[in-house]
């Protein structure tokens, strides 16, 4: 899958999910974004957003982070402000893993995921995970920015099978 838009300001990507059953552990499922330099943009990751952390200018946050689904609509949000990331910055991936216990849990396992990613009130792409339902994290999303400076937005969706630590280092090699 795959729809460009360019010329992108500010974004949200948002996450939803239901609660695990009553007596069962909870799925605690967490939007990443890995950001990657001009002169590395398929390398190690500049710098990594997760659950309690954010962009270290502030341009990349999360504002909204679940442990268990519980709410109603979407749970967990994160805001990439693109245009006023720092010119170094060619590249940022926005994944979402979900947190291993135990036992490994895929998204199939987990009821009613969503992923949407707008700006302001576009809905620039929505996922429901069924096509990686057998995957533990997924790429959702990837923005580049062209020679003109503008930031273009490419919907993606590639399954991976890892921790959430696994997978910030490995999901700049999503295509």
């Amino acid at each position: 899958m795959s729809s460009f838009r360019k010329g992108l300001k500010k974004v949200e990507v948002a996450l939803k999910w239901d609660p695990s059953p009553t007596g069962s552990p909870p799925h605690d499922l967490d939007i990443i974004a890995a950001t990657y330099t001009s002169g590395e943009p398929g390398g190690e990751p500049a710098y990594v957003v997760y659950f309690d952390s954010r962009s270290p200018d502030g341009t990349i946050t999360l504002n909204r982070d679940s442990t268990t689904g519980q709410g109603f609509g979407f749970d967990e949000v994160m805001t990439l402000e693109l245009e006023r990331l720092s010119p170094s910055y060619a590249r940022v991936v926005v994944g979402v893993a979900i947190q291993q216990g135990e036992r490994a849990t895929v998204f199939g396992a987990v009821a009613n995921t969503a992923v949407r990613i707008r700006e302001g009130y576009t809905d620039l792409a929505q996922n429901d995970f069924s096509e990686v339902a057998d995957s533990t994290a997924a790429v959702v999303a990837e923005f580049a920015r062209d020679d003109s400076g503008e930031w273009a937005f490419r919907e993606m969706l590639q399954g991976f099978d890892s921790d959430p630590t696994s997978f910030a280092a490995a999901m700049g090699s999503a295509h």
